[in-house]
């Protein structure tokens, strides 16, 4: 999801089971800029942890989630930031999940905007953030 503006102030990603088995997930995730939308060439972002941890239990084709709030980008066209920093475009998100390995991100529709290098970003949560 894209509030108004320039940039991206929010992302909701959802994980899917593909395994056979049950898993257990809890904590924050990592977040890394995949630089070229390559996963090799990742910028880690400053992560502010928002909620409480807890288990969540991932049966094999269940879903569990987490959103990312990003310093958002003001403005039109290029756009700028509110703390002087230079935006910066990353074509995908390298998002580290508890337990669960790395995973790349995209966006349906564009990039990923940003200010800072930082985000805050929800627990792993067995309900969809709105």
């Amino acid at each position: 999801m894209r509030p108004a503006g320039t940039g991206t102030g929010a992302a909701v990603v959802e994980f899917t089971n593909t395994s056979g088995g049950t898993c257990v997930l809890t904590g924050h995730p990592t977040v890394a800029g995949a630089g070229n939308g390559s996963p090799e060439m990742n910028v880690p972002l400053t992560v502010k942890q928002s909620g409480a941890t807890a288990s969540v239990t991932v049966a094999p084709g269940g879903k569990a989630w987490v959103k990312l709030t990003f310093v958002q980008v003001q403005g039109e066209g290029d756009g700028y930031c509110v703390s002087g920093s230079a935006p910066v475009l990353y074509p995908t998100m390298v998002v580290g999940l508890p337990g669960s390995g790395a995973h790349q991100v995209a966006l349906d529709d564009g990039q990923f905007a940003e200010c800072d290098d930082t985000v805050t970003v929800t627990a792993v949560s067995a309900v969809k953030p709105s």
